[in-house]
């Protein structure tokens, strides 16, 4: 166990740990600012507590206005709107996401969006070999 973390598994300081945040980049001020994520698959008992949760990994943002992220200790792809940080969906992995997720245009001109769920030895999340491919809603 980590020095930072106590005995449940979870930092020692208080949440939140993560958070969503956009910048307005006309003045500079913090336009929204979420806790993200949830301590699920981080402590004994799988509690759904969205307290905002450490991450490691960026976010992705569709031109269509959607930033998808998947960077936290819980095994959550999450889709927020990119103008307000309102979540608006999410997928469960199969093990930890901790990398970016990409985004390409199918050959039938779906865009898809795909995250690699291989977890990370330093965030002690489940360890995988998944490569997943979501559809997004066409426009």
């Amino acid at each position: 166990m980590s020095a930072f973390l106590s005995p449940l598994g979870i930092p020692c300081q208080a949440p939140p740990w993560g958070t969503v945040a956009g910048a307005d980049l006309w003045t500079g001020k913090i336009a929204y600012q979420h806790r993200n994520g949830t301590v699920y698959d981080m402590t004994p008992l799988p509690l759904p507590l969205k307290v905002g949760v450490p991450g490691i990994g960026g976010p992705m943002i569709t031109g269509g206005g959607l930033a998808f992220l998947s960077a936290t200790v819980d095994n959550y792809l999450r889709a927020y709107d990119e103008l307000t940080g309102r979540q608006i969906w999410q997928a469960r992995l199969p093990a930890g996401g901790q990398a970016t997720p990409m985004t390409y245009t199918g050959d039938d001109g779906q865009q898809y969006v795909v995250i690699v769920a291989g977890g990370h030895g330093s965030t002690g999340t489940k360890a995988g070999d998944y490569v997943i491919a979501y559809a997004l809603p066409k426009q």
